[in-house]
């Protein structure tokens, strides 16, 4: 039980946070060890996505119930686009349960349901590349923050989840591109994976060229306070339009009646600098001003951490068979900036006499208690799923008409 509420505590795991608790770990001897040996990503089985290899983790039920609000329901079923003409490479979040420091290379539950939760549906605009890394664990992160950081892994380095990430980009540019548009999408340790790799092997150099956008959530984008470029990266600015391309979208989710306290993990940058404020665009609303999220919820409990939520009865006397739930009207966002933060904001339209649930489930709970420095951060994909697969249609199709 600690071990798990240790870990719902430790999902937000970023790079800079990944590098520190390797770093804690007590040394297994005096000379550094050799480097673990480099991935094969021509191997079918470094990946959880490709589109070439049949059955993969997105290859799953993304089917879903529309719930309207007066509680009437209909099945909308997912189809993805097998002839789309962009690709989209997706580096997920802090999931693993692995017990070292570095996860394996073993495609676990805890990898195949967070793929199937945010990146999955993405299938109807774009082809679909996800690799499994050596990622830093929940389990590493878990034991630092309770005092008794676990000893490093053998050729265990803090670059080697990026070396991974890198890697699989590189493979996948030699490979698979072919002078196709790619949209980069991640979530908390997979966007620091990103940002980190947009800054290295994609800004100001030639795949630049090749950049649909780059999703980046739940993590600290920085940019000026007053610009869309500048900060962490140097020519690719925030979108603000769906037919914008090369550009970014971040954000970081909070509950509008939970705005991040004093110490939030999320919407100021990880560093404090002059001028200088962590990224949110609306992706209900690219141009600024609330706009209507376009969600997609597990039906059942099914969470990317340990210890999730049950999930609510969705409508009064409604039976749900499908995989997900989507509930037009229920939640608008708009991103909402303090002297101190920028993050997104999510508004519940609640309808006390809808027979539609009105709940929203998505916190980090330890004991009943919602630790609200991590904001809505195990739902940020969620949230906006819907709105982001337009989007990346849309953005598929400028580019591929500015690059025929």
């Amino acid at each position: 039980m600690i071990r798990r509420r240790l870990a719902a505590l430790a999902v937000a795991i970023g790079v800079a946070s990944a590098s520190a608790a390797l770093a804690q770990a007590p040394a297994q001897s005096s000379a550094p060890p050799a480097p673990l040996p480099p991935n094969d990503y021509g191997d079918a089985a470094t990946w959880l996505c490709r589109p070439d290899v049949h059955p993969n983790a997105c290859d799953v039920d993304l089917d879903a119930t529309l719930i309207a609000a007066d509680g009437s329901t209909r099945v909308q079923p997912f189809h993805a686009d097998p002839h789309a003409k962009i690709d989209c490479f997706y580096v997920y979040p802090t999931v693993s349960l692995d017990p070292g420091v570095l996860a394996t290379m073993k495609a676990e539950p805890a990898e195949t349901t967070v793929v199937k939760q945010q990146f999955a549906r993405l299938g109807a605009s774009c082809r679909l590349f996800a690799p499994l890394y050596r990622q830093f664990t929940l389990t590493a992160l878990a034991a630092a923050m309770s005092g008794h950081p676990l000893p490093g892994s053998a050729g265990a380095r803090p670059t080697t989840p990026y070396d991974d990430v890198r890697d699989a980009w590189n493979w996948y540019l030699a490979h698979e591109n072919h002078g196709r548009g790619v949209v980069l999408v991640g979530h908390s340790q997979g966007s620091g994976m990103l940002t980190e790799l947009i800054k290295r092997e994609i800004d100001g150099k030639p795949a630049q060229a090749k950049l649909v956008s780059a999703i980046l959530m739940g993590t600290s984008l920085v940019v000026p306070a007053d610009a869309d470029v500048g900060g962490d990266f140097k020519s690719i600015p925030l979108c603000r339009t769906a037919s914008q391309t090369g550009c970014a979208i971040a954000y970081s989710s909070f509950r509008e009646t939970n705005p991040p306290p004093e110490n939030s993990r999320f919407g100021r940058p990880r560093t404090p600098e002059p001028g200088m404020i962590a990224a949110c665009v609306n992706p209900a609303n690219l141009a600024g001003g609330a706009g209507p999220l376009d969600s997609y919820f597990p039906a059942k409990r099914e969470s990317i951490a340990p210890g999730a939520q049950e999930a609510p009865i969705w409508a009064k006397g409604k039976t749900i068979d499908t995989a997900f739930v989507t509930l037009p009207g229920l939640l608008t966002a708009r991103c909402e900036r303090t002297p101190q933060f920028n993050y997104l904001a999510i508004h519940i339209n609640a309808d006390p006499a809808s027979p539609r649930t009105s709940e929203l489930v998505g916190d980090v709970q330890v004991n009943g208690q919602i630790l609200r420095d991590w904001g809505l951060h195990l739902i940020d994909a969620n949230l906006a799923m819907g709105n982001l697969v337009e989007i990346v249609q849309r953005q598929g199709e400028a580019w591929t008409a500015a690059h025929p």
